[in-house]
């Protein structure tokens, strides 16, 4: 038992390997072991869904749902902010493949200002549901949950189902605000 001014650190009393092999044991037989038809069933899920399976069983297990929607940002996917450009917006033919390729599942897009839903063309347009504007970067945290919120009750989505695909801090902090089930950087989500 750890005396007055003890740190909680490390103990400096020899077997400290022993004892960490006896902790890894003791941890390893507390989390389940899975069928495997239950493994196989989710490595499905996960290609129907377009993510590896160590990403998806990550996902599962910390927020102990299944993934029923992505909310992408239109960071994540790299759309021009340009107000002066021209003509409507359109997405890259690999990732237009690969949203196409989901299965199962929502996606959603919250559009960053100066884009705007309407600015969506062919393919872009089509592959949301919903499709709005994202929260402002200054908006509160009261309000950025609202806003989110609202999507995923139109769209009639649990929180703890929709996983948000982002490019930025402030979209990672999204997460939380709106108790969402976990955040994806675009580059994990489009190389899987």
């Amino acid at each position: 038992m750890a005396g007055i001014g003890h740190n909680q650190g490390p103990t400096l009393e020899g077997g400290h390997g022993w004892r960490r092999h006896c902790w890894s044991a003791a941890r390893a037989a507390l989390l389940p072991v899975l069928p495997i038809e239950v493994v196989r069933l989710r490595v499905k899920r996960a290609a129907e869904i377009g993510l590896d399976y160590r990403t998806y069983a990550s996902i599962r297990a910390a927020s102990g749902h299944d993934v029923i929607a992505f909310l992408f940002s239109s960071n994540a996917l790299h759309l021009p902010l340009t107000p002066g450009r021209s003509g409507p917006v359109v997405l890259p033919p690999e990732q237009v493949a690969k949203l196409q390729g989901l299965r199962n599942v929502g996606r959603g897009l919250l559009a960053q200002a100066p884009l705007s839903p309407a600015d969506l063309a062919g393919e872009a347009r089509v592959l949301w549901d919903p499709c709005t504007p994202a929260p402002a970067p200054l908006a509160s945290w009261s309000e950025t949950r609202r806003q989110l919120r609202a999507v995923l009750a139109h769209a009639r989505w649990p929180a703890g189902g929709v996983v948000l695909i982002g490019d930025t801090t402030l979209e990672r902090d999204w997460v939380a605000t709106a108790q969402l089930a976990h955040y994806l950087p675009r580059e994990r989500f489009f190389v899987a």
